[in-house]
C-alpha cells in the first residue's frame, strides 16, 4: 500500500513538471501599425527556440488590423503570409469581438486563420490566470 502512495505522488510530480515546461504565452496587440510586425517575429523566434510554446496572440482596438484581408505592414508586405505560417505551427490568433461592434466589422472581412473572442481584454485576463506569460511588444 505504502509503494502505492509512493508510486501515486511520484507520477503526480511528474505529470506535473511535464506541464510546466511547456510554455504558454499570450501575446497582446491592440496596435497594428506599431505592434504586429514585431509581434510576430516575437512569436517567430519563441517558437524557433522552443517550438513546443503554446502561444495565443489576442488582438483589440487598432490592433486587428494586421488580421484583416488585404492588411499590409508598413512596407507594403502582406501579413497574411505570417500569420498562417504561425497558425500552421499551432499558433492561435484571436480577434475581440466587442471592437467589431465598435468599428463595425464583420467576420468575414478577417483572415481564416483568425478566431474570435468575445472580449480581448478579458480573454487576457483568463489566459494569464491559467498561467500563460504576458508578452506585449
Amino acid at each position: 500500500m505504502k509503494f502505492l502512495k509512493v508510486f501515486t505522488l511520484a507520477f503526480a510530480l511528474l505529470a506535473t513538471g511535464l506541464a510546466w515546461s511547456q510554455d504558454k504565452v499570450v501575446y497582446h496587440i491592440s496596435d497594428a501599425e506599431t505592434q504586429a510586425l514585431a509581434g510576430l517575429r516575437n512569436v517567430r523566434n519563441h517558437l524557433d527556440t522552443d517550438p513546443s510554446a503554446k502561444i495565443t496572440v489576442v488582438t483589440h482596438g487598432n490592433g486587428v488590423d494586421f488580421l484583416m484581408e488585404g492588411g499590409k505592414d508598413k512596407n507594403g508586405s502582406l501579413y497574411s503570409g505570417p500569420v498562417s505560417a504561425l497558425k500552421s505551427r499551432g499558433v492561435t490568433f484571436e480577434v475581440c469581438e466587442i471592437t467589431l461592434k465598435t468599428r463595425n466589422l464583420k467576420h468575414e472581412q478577417f483572415l481564416q486563420e483568425a478566431d474570435f473572442t468575445p472580449s480581448g481584454v478579458v480573454r487576457i485576463a483568463k489566459l494569464q490566470h491559467q498561467g500563460y506569460a504576458y508578452i506585449r511588444p
